[in-house]
């Protein structure tokens, strides 16, 4: 009866303890692309099953003005939000806030019957369209909005957004 060598059996049970130790992370934390694993160490529910605070926000409104309504929006960090955009004005409008994008970790955007997922720093609404931003607000700071249309942020279509 022959035996296997030592360094064989070593080798062995040192692959079986890695790939045994990968299983259990897998377990734990999920194999997921979300962003969970950190509302999973803290006990927390995951960004995707949290309630959602319904925020509404017109580009514009119906007499034409260069403005955002409300200018000024203020977000929780580790929040999940809905944010409704429209578009009430005769023109299109841009939301565009990068750094605020930045902050933020996007569940989803939904325009009409499109579902958009990724990294989203700026939304184009046309005359009478409306959005579904859904996001979980993350790194606190103080955030600049504006509309990119050449002219329109000059008019004062501009705005903040915070997360505290």
């Amino acid at each position: 009866m022959q035996y296997a060598p030592r360094s064989f059996l070593k080798n062995w049970r040192l692959r079986l303890s890695a790939l045994l130790f990968t299983i259990a992370v897998l377990i734990m934390f999920g194999a997921s692309s979300e962003p969970v694993w950190a509302a999973r160490i803290a006990g927390a529910t995951a960004p995707t099953q949290q309630p959602l605070t319904e925020v509404r926000v017109h580009l514009g409104n119906p007499a034409n003005e260069l403005k955002f309504e409300p200018s000024q929006l203020t977000f929780e960090a580790g929040k999940r939000y809905k944010l409704f955009l429209d578009n009430p004005s005769a023109q299109k409008h841009y939301f565009t806030a990068k750094d605020f994008a930045d902050s933020i970790w996007t569940q989803k955007v939904e325009a009409g019957s499109v579902e958009v997922k990724g990294a989203i720093d700026e939304l184009e609404l046309k005359a009478g369209a409306g959005a579904e931003w859904i996001f979980v607000a993350m790194k606190p700071g103080d955030y600049a909005l504006h509309c990119s249309i050449p002219g329109h942020a000059e008019a004062g279509m501009t705005g903040s957004l915070t997360i505290r």
